[in-house]
């Protein structure tokens, strides 16, 4: 995870295992108990032809960005909210700068087997690619 030094420049970048890993060991155990949920939302969302990047905001606390999709504790006890965005509403808040885009559709993973998280936690936020869970 890069968080660049360009204010409000965000990508993903593979080289930062320690930052991936605090922000999976965050998550992981909340994403498995959603992961249905958020898969099922990912296609609905490329199916209907809104973006081909889906970017779901995980977080503990209100942020403004996205569309509500789950709350706490509606899916067996998630500790997170979880909000359905868009790679294009990310632009438009400048979270990523259009000069990154390609760079960040580059890194993004491919979204049948990964979700794409934007975690937000206390003042720190990234990226992480999750695996989603094999049935």
């Amino acid at each position: 995870m890069i968080n660049n030094s360009n204010e409000n420049i965000l990508l993903d970048d593979a080289n930062s295992p320690d930052v991936n890993r605090k922000l999976m060991s965050l998550v992981s155990t909340d994403f498995v108990k959603v992961a249905d949920t958020l898969k099922e939302a990912s296609y609905v969302i490329r199916k209907r032809g809104f973006t081909e990047n889906p970017i779901f905001v995980a977080s503990r606390r209100a942020v403004d960005v996205g569309q509500l999709l789950l709350g706490p504790k509606e899916i067996t006890d998630n500790a997170w909210t979880y909000r359905a965005s868009l790679l294009e509403e990310f632009v438009q808040r400048k979270l990523v700068a259009e000069e990154s885009v390609n760079d960040f559709k580059e890194n993004y993973k491919n979204p049948d087997e990964y979700c794409c998280l934007f975690v937000v936690d206390a003042d720190f936020a990234g990226f992480i690619f999750i695996p989603f869970p094999e049935d």
